[in-house]
């Protein structure tokens, strides 16, 4: 037993003679400089102190096979970022608002009765048996609608206007005129899209974007140049109410299209939004010359 003491009293004595140095017992004076250096950095930067200025920084701003090449900051140029965007100086945001929206009716729908069911997931509620569109949703998919036909009409893409309702048919033919573009209000005949070369002959370019801004046609069936430009791959853009089916759209926007006041919102938006992105494209080609 009193081996066992002894030896138990010389392993805690050679523990306490080699224990580590820890860091609240002794401060190094390498790290006592750092802190100084770096307390003196910060009051530098917050009182504004010249010293902090006077001398420039290095950074890398090249690499040879000898090693990397430095310089001072206020000796590297950066070159500025030019914008491709095809929008102007104003947003799709800007031109319109909820509230222009709400004003031009167009989150009224028609009756419980006539609602398609692919319709739900847009609607709001329900009113006096009138459907409600949702216009948070409208926003959305309106924004996503008038940017792509700002990128088609970027890129000189033609945009044809298609619209079937006779009380819109000059309203709808202005607005195509008005942005240089091509607009089809009368009766569609079979064949137009899917069977153009036999009718109007080899080389016949088709639209890049159809633009509907009804999606019925007078008889409320489906206008068949939706399901015409599906089958031929051409991207599409509607207005689709309550009672329309939106599934075969690339970019719906649930809305009314049944008011005038809506109607003529839908094509200032469109009109202008052509129009600035055509200015836009001449404007890039000023630039590069």
């Amino acid at each position: 037993v009193k081996d066992r003491t002894t030896k138990r009293a010389g392993y805690a004595h050679r523990r306490a003679t080699e224990r580590p140095t820890r860091s609240h017992d002794v401060i190094p004076q390498t790290s006592r400089t750092g802190a100084a250096a770096a307390a003196s950095l910060t009051s530098a930067r917050t009182h504004g102190s010249s010293s902090f200025n006077e001398s420039p920084r290095l950074i890398c701003v090249g690499g040879s096979s000898s090693g990397q090449t430095y310089g001072s900051a206020a000796q590297t140029k950066t070159t500025p970022h030019v914008h491709t965007d095809v929008r102007s100086e104003k947003t799709l945001n800007e031109l319109f608002s909820l509230k222009e929206l709400f004003d031009a009716r167009v989150h009224l729908g028609h009756k419980k009765g006539c609602r398609h069911r692919m319709m739900e997931p847009y609607l709001f509620g329900c009113r006096l048996d009138q459907d409600i569109i949702d216009l948070h949703q409208t926003v959305e998919h309106l924004q996503r609608a008038l940017n792509f036909t700002a990128h088609v009409a970027y890129r000189g893409g033609i945009v044809l206007f298609v619209n079937r309702r006779r009380q819109f048919n000059h309203l709808v033919e202005c607005a195509a005129r008005d942005c240089g573009e091509y607009a089809h209000t009368r009766y569609w005949q079979g064949g137009l899209l899917t069977n153009a070369p036999v009718q109007y002959g080899r080389g016949t370019r088709l639209p890049d974007l159809l633009v509907f801004f009804s999606t019925l046609n007078n008889v409320f069936q489906q206008h068949v140049a939706v399901r015409d430009a599906a089958k031929m791959n051409i991207p599409t853009v509607g207005v689709v109410d309550t009672n329309c089916d939106p599934g075969l759209l690339t970019y719906p926007v649930p809305g009314n299209d049944d008011t005038p006041v809506a109607m003529e919102l839908y094509c200032r938006l469109f009109k202008a939004t052509i129009n600035r992105a055509k200015d836009k494209r001449r404007h890039m080609e000023l630039l590069q010359g």
